[in-house]
């Protein structure tokens, strides 16, 4: 209806107005052609007739001003809602609309983040729309939707109108609970104290905040369309206006080849609302939250490997998801709602019809299933002289590991915090994303 009313409609008066003046000029020329005498406009107000016509001018067009005005307020209110941008262009938009729907920011209208306040993205904003509206209608949207978006306004016009990053928010508290793919589905806790930090609102710029304080402007290229592949990073101190610049070790190209980018939020937050859950994630959190039984023997790697299934439509998946986990669990009571579970976690992450998973969009908060902080901070990031480097070993200055493990082994806090336990034995020269992938691990 949204499309009919404001879109479609108001498309047949413009035609309708054009064609009106189309005619005017051609009933001129053909007059001017045929040698036929102009007649002069004359109105007088002193005959019945001409008052008439006049009053009904006036009223008709009070009437046309105040449908026209009261269209477009309602077109703008339609134009800016979550519906039209999620749910008009049904296919296209549908992953995004999806995930959005189960994001901390599920509360805030596309239009605050894509668009912002101001005349002048508004503008642009339907100006792209026309271009997306063209790409839906003859079928040439790309599967899966391009991201990084390269025509997003930037963070600092958007995101931090809502966020502060110089305030100084410290250390948060946070546990993140995982299983392993073994037969009792052992669980695997990391308690993390994340150093947030803050950009100098109460201090010095500290934790991980520091990278987008006002004290300090981080620029970086990437030679990958994602930003996976950072070779070179420049920090620029902004009081005294010093620049350290650190290269990979194997970067030897010239950085002015490349788009020079400056560092803001999105790239660590890559998917602030439109995040695709990887197998792993997912069905970690639905065991937690007590949407998958855990002691159901391997229902950790079933279910992953269910979901990890190649598939071609939802439909179809939906119909081997079911057949697979009923095959594993033939004599399971509730193996109903386990198979039910575990359709609903590949309809809320997995969109076949638009090629889109979580292995397609990158998410760089942390570094366990992507790069991350890994991009940088791989210790192959150095000054000319190598007297500088972005640390690679010092992980304790972003967070600091409190507890890990199951069990006891969570209640054994360390203040200045533990190596990193990898199940079994200390495992720190490593990149989490040579084995963890998101889905089962190699």
């Amino acid at each position: 209806m949204g499309i009919l009313t404001y879109v479609v409609a108001p498309g047949f008066l413009f035609l309708g107005l054009a064609l009106v003046l189309a005619g005017w000029l051609l009933r001129l020329g053909q007059q001017r052609k045929a040698g036929a005498v102009r007649l002069a406009l004359t109105i007088d107000l002193s005959r019945t007739r001409d008052r008439k016509i006049l009053v009904v001018f006036v009223a008709a067009s009070v009437v046309f001003l105040f449908l026209t005005a009261l269209g477009s307020y309602q077109t703008y209110q339609s134009t800016e809602s979550v519906q039209f941008c999620g749910q008009v262009c049904h296919l296209p938009m549908q992953p995004e609309f999806v995930t959005y729907q189960h994001s901390p920011h599920a509360r805030v209208a596309c239009v605050e983040c894509h668009v912002g306040a101001g005349a002048e993205w508004y503008v642009r904003s339907k100006l792209n729309g026309v271009h997306q509206l063209s790409a839906v209608v003859t079928n040439t949207f790309h599967r899966p939707i391009e991201t990084p978006i390269n025509s997003l306004r930037p963070a600092r016009e958007t995101c931090e109108q809502c966020h502060w990053p110089e305030k100084f928010i410290g250390n948060i508290d946070r546990t993140y609970s995982h299983y392993l793919s073994d037969e009792t589905n052992t669980p695997f806790a990391v308690r993390l104290l994340l150093k947030v930090g803050g950009g100098g609102a109460n201090g010095p710029p500290s934790g991980i905040h520091w990278h987008v304080s006002r004290g300090e402007k981080v620029e970086y290229i990437a030679t990958d369309t994602q930003r996976q592949v950072i070779p070179w990073v420049r920090v620029t101190n902004i009081a005294t206006g010093k620049a350290t610049v650190y290269r990979d070790k194997d970067f030897h190209d010239d950085p002015a080849k490349y788009q020079m980018r400056t560092m803001d939020c999105i790239d660590c937050h890559t998917r602030p609302s439109h995040r695709f859950v990887s197998p792993n994630e997912t069905v970690d959190a639905a065991i937690t939250a007590g949407q998958l039984d855990r002691s159901v023997p391997s229902v950790k790697s079933n279910v992953v490997a269910a979901l990890i299934a190649s598939y071609q439509t939802t439909d179809e998946a939906m119909q081997k998801i079911a057949t697979s986990l009923h095959a594993a669990y033939p004599n399971l009571t509730g193996a109903d709602r386990l198979v039910a579970e575990a359709q609903q976690l590949y309809r809320d992450n997995f969109f076949p019809e638009m090629k889109t998973d979580w292995r397609v969009h990158p998410d760089n908060i942390g570094h366990k299933t992507w790069s991350g902080c890994f991009r940088c901070h791989d210790g192959n990031h150095k000054t000319e002289d190598g007297q500088k480097m972005i640390s690679a070993d010092n992980c304790n200055q972003c967070h600091l590991i409190l507890a890990q493990g199951s069990g006891d082994q969570l209640k054994q806090l360390k203040a200045d915090g533990y190596d990193f336990f990898h199940i079994d034995s200390t495992y720190l020269d490593f990149s989490c994303v040579n084995c963890h992938t998101g889905a089962l691990p190699k």
